[in-house]
């Protein structure tokens, strides 16, 4: 069901219910690891089980609100539907209720399970599910149901105890266990920040800053799009948001100059997506990451530097490939609606600073959430210099109930997540599954990640990043980590192609958002956006193989500088061959017989063996060279000329 918007009827009364709620919502977490300021007390940390069975009380009660099955899309009731929103309501309600009763009892004496608690624990898991797939479409649904019927398959001899304990009311692996509380206590202030990033009006101003910088390049917009995107993806953590912020007005500046609109929107997508890669917030998944693997947030953010720089060399690349292909010139005039303001340049501090903050309390020791908060903390204020804040302050009130809400509806994927997660857990099935796909791969670890890979695009399409991340994590990261991988590196692998789900289609949810502002086919965007982007595919098993590129791992210590930058030179090279093959093109259109040497080079530079990484170094040189200086070219340009 599509969103309430402003100038719909439905919108004066509904979304501000929403957005008070998500308000209101919003101040519990915030209040949870708020420090206390001079006299002022501080009001949390607050007890697990009132915190996070409160927040979720209120998330449902925002999403069924929100989403609605009693009213059509036309805003009219209907009554069996208001009937069952009713229902969702009641029963997530009273087990987020039963959840703060029954585990505070469990603290203070032994609690005998009744038959009603099991029902209740099933009935909550059913209102989750239905709403995830309401909100996040039918992928995570489907896979918390069967993960769901597994459990009850597994204990169906004591289901009751099974049920309520393992499910519900507990505080470890349920469905409001520690990653409810990860995302609670860490991914929450950074939903904010991003909300309030946006709110503050800086977006059109680096969009246009992004323009006049890369106004000298054949690619004008185009390029303008994918570093607006890099910087606005950094911020929002969000594809599909990254895309409507920037694609309004980057892609039809980008169809002005001769690019079809499934290119133009194919950017986008592919730009708007790599903004969950880029350092420094790179969406929730990245900060649960770091809670899973034991490490600094610091030294997840520096191990994606390089992968994320490769990624976005990838599309300026396949814009100066796609420039020449169609003969784009330099744009004479800039347009005045792009031109840049003293206000522009000014309104940058309130995206430089905050995230400076961040990075800073990063490297003095300071938490995550303690640099969210900071980075938080200065926004606020820094956020009157931009005369359309000075002129309505309250849209600083409205970006933080946005943000809210954006939680409120991750929260949904979250507790579908937490089911599965209760049933891996109780049930052995990641072991299991290990075994099995241990025997299948025959100890062959590119076997287990091309698996792993394409479990992982499935189950992120259409949903966010996190929960296929999560999903995929704990079903098949022992089974890569058995066969050699560091966690850092099995991690950030499933976490790439999460990310990679939002422009694969036919479910390129990314795509689709841009192809609705392109006008483009939606498909044929998405396919654009793969052979934009396709380099998102191949850097993960580079970094797999090579595991240097992750420049905090111990196999860059181990290796040293040498072997680092080794290892980005061949990065880069494989990103030309794959690019230009993808393209078709380089200074001239490539043959097919260059555009199969070119694959096969690409893949052959992800091999760790020196011998065969040599040889494709010193191949794709010399195929470069032809291309360009090749007899046939040269009297081309004499032709030309």
């Amino acid at each position: 069901m599509e969103d309430v918007k402003p100038g719909t009827p439905r919108f004066d009364v509904r979304m501000r219910v929403v957005l008070t709620l998500s308000f209101l919502m919003a101040l519990i977490p915030l209040a949870h690891k708020m420090p206390s300021f001079g006299p002022l007390p501080s009001l949390g940390p607050f007890e697990a089980e009132p915190f996070r069975s409160s927040v979720m009380a209120f998330c449902l009660l925002i999403c069924v609100v929100l989403h609605p099955f009693g009213i059509n899309r036309e805003g009219k009731p209907r009554p069996l539907g208001l009937l069952v929103d009713a229902t969702l309501l009641a029963v997530g309600l009273w087990a987020c209720w039963r959840f703060y009763v029954d585990v505070t009892a469990m603290h203070t004496s032994i609690v005998f399970f009744e038959e009603w608690q099991a029902w209740t624990a099933l009935g909550v898991c059913v209102v989750l599910i239905i709403m995830t797939w309401r909100i996040w479409g039918a992928a995570l649904a489907i896979v918390s149901s069967v993960a769901l019927a597994w459990f009850l398959w597994s204990f169906r001899d004591d289901w009751v105890q099974a049920a309520t304990e393992n499910l519900w009311l507990v505080l470890d692996d349920g469905v409001l266990g520690n990653v409810t509380d990860v995302v609670l206590s860490t991914v929450f202030p950074f939903i904010v920040l991003g909300a309030m990033l946006e709110g503050t009006g800086a977006g059109g101003s680096m969009i246009r800053i992004s323009y006049h910088l890369m106004r000298r390049f054949r690619g004008g917009p185009a390029h303008a799009a994918i570093l607006a995107s890099a910087f606005f993806g950094a911020i929002s953590g969000s594809a599909v948001a990254n895309v409507v912020g920037t694609g309004v007005i980057t892609i039809p500046l980008i169809k002005r100059r001769k690019f079809s609109p499934e290119f133009a929107g194919g950017v986008e997508a592919a730009a708007s997506t790599g903004g969950q890669v880029m350092p420094p917030i790179m969406g929730a998944a990245a900060l649960v990451m770091a809670d899973l693997v034991g490490l600094n947030y610091l030294l997840i953010i520096t191990a994606a530097l390089i992968p994320a720089l490769a990624y976005y060399g990838a599309l300026f690349a396949s814009v100066v490939f796609e420039c020449r292909r169609l003969n784009v010139e330099v744009a004479e005039t800039v347009e005045a609606d792009l031109a840049v303001t003293p206000q522009d340049w000014l309104n940058l501090i309130l995206v430089a600073a905050p995230l400076l903050a961040i990075v800073t309390c990063l490297i003095i020791g300071l938490s995550p959430t303690g640099a969210a908060l900071t980075a938080l903390a200065l926004l606020i204020p820094l956020s009157f210099l931009n005369p359309a804040v000075r002129r309505r302050p309250f849209a600083l009130v409205e970006a933080f109930a946005h943000g809210g809400l954006s939680f409120a509806r991750l929260m949904m994927a979250v507790g579908a997540i937490g089911i599965v997660i209760a049933s891996m857990s109780s049930t052995g099935l990641p072991t299991m599954f290990a075994l099995q796909l241990d025997a299948f791969s025959a100890h062959s670890l590119l076997i287990t990640l091309i698996v792993a890979a394409i479990g992982c695009i499935m189950l992120g399409m259409g949903m966010p990043t996190l929960p296929a991340y999560l999903t995929i994590i704990i079903i098949s990261g022992s089974s890569m980590m058995a066969l050699g991988l560091a966690p850092l590196t099995a991690h950030f692998f499933v976490f790439y192609f999460g990310v990679a789900s939002a422009i694969t289609p036919p479910v390129a949810i990314a795509a689709y958002a841009a192809a609705a502002i392109s006008g483009g086919n939606p498909i044929r965007t998405g396919v654009a956006a793969v052979r934009i982007g396709g380099a998102i595919f191949a850097i993960p098993f580079m970094f797999v193989f090579n595991p240097e590129m992750l420049v905090v791992s111990q196999a860059a210590a181990d290796a040293g500088p040498a072997s680092v930058l080794l290892v980005i030179l061949r990065t880069g090279l494989m990103v030309w061959m794959m690019t230009s093959a993808a393209n078709r093109y380089d200074a001239r259109r490539l043959h097919p017989w260059e555009i199969v040497l070119r694959l096969t080079l690409a893949a052959a530079l992800i091999v760790p063996a020196p011998p065969i990484h040599w040889a494709a170094i010193a191949v794709a040189l010399g195929s470069v060279v032809w291309h360009r200086y090749s007899p046939k070219v040269a009297s081309a340009r004499e032709t030309s000329s």
